[in-house]
């Protein structure tokens, strides 16, 4: 496993390496088969350049790589969203906040990443530009056939997994940063949504967006989520035996594929022995989720009021799997909109009073690991597995938004097994507890 983030910037502060020679390290790893389509364009060599210019050594982000997701702005370039429809817009004119906060932090923001066309898919695939495989961060190549690197999120997660960048800068809304991260053995950190500004992306839900980020560690994940959100992480050095903590049944850990349940379990095993408290909860509410949203979810009718007028215009440029959903929204009333809206409300504060005596839950990040790519890649003949596994692999992920809640996904594999993610969760401003539980864990699972 690649060295993170928190580690190379100590060899810089010790001397031992300049932040140029780190960014000339990530830019061969960025041409390296691993990364192979992650970037859909890429200022490596600028940064370097700047570098031998700049001292960033005492920055926190210490002028290491970061990517960007299509979706947010940066002076001077395009917004395009994994979409053709957008190629054609004015570049931007300046950096969106969390971009900003980024830069003014010392990260070097170093290429736009590939993504879902307008972040609407668990999956990570995108008929315009050519898909990236999924890449295990921790053991390397994943034999057996490419496989969807998961998304929205998907290019972010593969430049962080192949090396090439220390952190990704994504979006998500269903579980576009904690899916790719499961699936490429990364950490994936959902923070309580208004803690990190969302202006300057384009929205997919603004009631459910998140500009988080995917990193190598978990201490990477609070340091950089300290930028991002302008705040400093309470730090707490309790072991897992003073935290409470539940698995709930309900949902979560119905129909698992044979591997996820594996290192679900084995990791429940682990986090016993090593003395933590763990409760079985059955979390009947989580199975309201499908009947509140039959008339339409909140994505559906929030995309589809943002989209209209460029429907009109490009309907014909759309991806056909992401256009049909996104028309979708245009069917639900206001009335509708409103009532799930309140109905929402209503579930997370009974999700709340149900969780309030435990620190964090846990539950796999995703029920299956990533699909083979031939499975599930554009084409009509593969529409309807496409939208099983989309809808399977947001299952859990999308309990947490609704919530309006935090969440990290970190990885629980060991070698010869695919990548799998286990989600630490809680209601929103939680976000420390579930930071500090995930280092405790992740201390624990890589021994």
């Amino acid at each position: 496993m690649q060295a993170d983030l928190i580690a190379t910037r100590a060899l810089i502060q010790e001397g031992a390496l300049t932040a140029a020679q780190a960014m000339e390290a990530s830019e061969r790893l960025a041409q390296a088969p691993a990364a192979a389509h992650c970037f859909l364009s890429s200022s490596f060599e600028q940064e370097r350049d700047r570098l031998q210019r700049t001292e960033t050594a005492h920055q926190p982000l210490a002028g290491l790589a970061i990517s960007v997701k299509d979706l947010f702005d940066v002076a001077g370039q395009v917004t395009a969203a994994g979409s053709l429809a957008l190629q054609d817009a004015p570049a931007a004119a300046s950096d969106a906040p969390a971009v900003a906060r980024l830069r003014a932090a010392g990260g070097s923001i170093v290429g736009r990443t590939h993504m879902v066309e307008f972040a609407f898919s668990g999956v990570g695939t995108n008929p315009h530009f050519t898909t990236p495989a999924a890449f295990d961060a921790r053991f390397g190549a994943i034999p057996g056939g490419a496989r969807v690197p998961g998304g929205s999120s998907s290019g972010a997660a593969v430049s962080v997994a192949s090396g090439a960048c220390f952190a990704a800068l994504g979006s998500d809304t269903g579980g576009s940063i904690r899916i790719p991260a499961a699936f490429n053995g990364l950490v994936g950190f959902k923070s309580t949504a208004r803690l990190v500004p969302t202006g300057g992306a384009i929205p997919l839900s603004t009631t459910l967006d998140t500009a988080c980020a995917m990193t190598r560690s978990v201490r990477d994940a609070i340091l950089v989520h300290e930028v991002l959100a302008a705040r400093h992480a309470v730090r707490s050095a309790a072991p897992l035996s003073q935290w409470r903590l539940a698995v709930p049944a309900t949902t979560f850990l119905e129909d698992l594929a044979p591997e996820v349940r594996t290192a679900f379990q084995r990791s429940l095993d682990a986090l016993q022995q090593a003395g933590a408290h763990i409760e079985t909860i059955d979390l009947r509410e989580t199975a309201e989720l499908g009947p509140m949203q039959a008339q339409g979810s909140l994505a559906a009718a929030e995309s589809y009021a943002w989209h209209r007028p460029l429907l009109a215009q490009s309907a014909h440029r759309y991806d056909p799997r992401v256009r049909s959903r996104i028309e979708r929204g245009g069917t639900m009333g206001a009335a509708d909109y409103i009532d799930l809206q309140q109905a929402r409300q209503d579930w997370i504060n009974r999700m709340q009073a149900r969780m309030a005596s435990f620190d964090a839950l846990l539950s796999p990040c995703t029920p299956i690991p990533a699909p083979l790519m031939a499975d599930v890649a554009p084409g009509e003949a593969r529409d309807e597995a496409f939208f099983k596994v989309n809808a399977l692999v947001l299952r859990n992920t999308s309990v947490v938004n609704m919530l309006d809640g935090c969440a990290l996904s970190l990885p629980c594999h060991v070698r010869g097994e695919l990548p799998t993610g286990l989600m630490v969760w809680h209601a929103g401003e939680h976000d420390d507890a579930v930071l500090n539980i995930g280092l405790r864990i992740e201390e624990l699972l890589q021994k």
